[in-house]
């Protein structure tokens, strides 16, 4: 049957690779992806890579509430005209890593929750209605959430929860124009997701599964380049040669699996952590039904939903 998936973040890196190994491997699959410059060129390249012309794009800034209302309305209007086929899978894969915690989005959010958090948020609940049974959503996380020396060795501190609001708002942590401020705002983003995957799982209707995704550690894809010159050098020409150790995966290796996942599924429940192609047990912090909830009434309520 034919049928659409909604990408976020399939403009380089993982995301990219996914995006053209999903094309190559379903040919009854139209992909929309979001993106905010060059859409045609993206488009293009995705076509020309994958064989498969059942591509388009819609305009869509992820830092942006209205940007992406704009995005989900457009995407509502293709599916309800009969320009796009049934809707059945939702790819959130944008994600951001910034040098500071101190950066505010139009809307007055801190920038990197704004990007790793509501921006899904909001977008898989306008689209809740349109989804075709079954339906497939899928949430990139990181395994930084552990905050731990194992999984994320040493290089990015580990989250500080404290309320949604206040993650929301910039500048509310010490040090808030640091890079450490903004590694930490980025694990905490990551753990803030795997909350919002397993609420998400008793928020939405059956038959439509959502699950977290962790890549693990893969260097050279981009989501760096906020940091120092000398940082981004590191990163994609230095961190790389780790693929060739078990402490990282190489890009292509991580968006096969998250292609895999999102087009053939897995056993484990709803909610559950993917860790590649392995359904594991995300950090004991990130099992926490009131955290949950108060994420989601927080999130209702920025995005103008409750």
């Amino acid at each position: 049957m034919k049928h659409t998936i909604v990408m976020t973040g399939a403009s380089r890196g993982i995301g990219n690779i996914a995006a053209v190994r999903m094309l190559r491997d379903t040919e009854d699959m139209h992909l929309v992806v979001t993106t905010r410059n060059r859409g045609d060129d993206l488009v293009a390249q995705l076509v020309r890579d994958s064989g498969n012309r059942q591509v388009s794009w819609v305009d869509a800034e992820l830092s942006s509430l209205s940007s992406i209302r704009s995005a989900a309305a457009e995407i509502a209007h293709r599916l309800d005209s009969g320009l796009l086929p049934p809707l059945t899978g939702f790819v959130g894969n944008a994600g951001l890593q910034l040098a500071s915690g101190n950066r505010a989005t139009e809307d007055g959010i801190e920038t990197t929750f704004a990007v790793n958090v509501l921006a899904n948020h909001l977008f898989v609940r306008l689209l809740t209605d349109h989804f075709a049974k079954p339906a497939r959503i899928v949430i990139t996380t990181s395994d930084t959430h552990f905050g731990d020396l194992r999984h994320n060795m040493g290089m990015v501190p580990a989250p500080q929860w404290t309320s949604p609001r206040a993650l929301m708002t910039p500048g509310t942590t010490k040090t808030t124009d640091t890079l450490t401020a903004g590694r930490t705002a980025y694990s905490t983003s990551k753990l803030a997701v795997i909350h919002q995957v397993h609420e998400f799982a008793r928020q939405l209707p059956a038959e439509v599964e959502i699950y977290s995704w962790n890549p693990g550690f893969v260097p050279g894809t981009g989501l760096v380049r906020d940091a120092s010159a000398v940082q981004r050098f590191a990163m994609k020409w230095v961190m790389p040669l780790m693929t060739l150790t078990p402490l990282s995966v190489s890009a292509k290796t991580a968006g096969t699996y998250l292609a895999r996942l999102m087009v053939r599924g897995h056993s484990a429940d709803s909610g559950a952590y993917i860790s590649l192609g392995t359904a594991e047990r995300s950090s004991q912090e990130s099992y926490n039904p009131d955290r949950e909830r108060e994420l989601w009434r927080e999130c209702e309520k920025v995005c103008d939903l409750s």
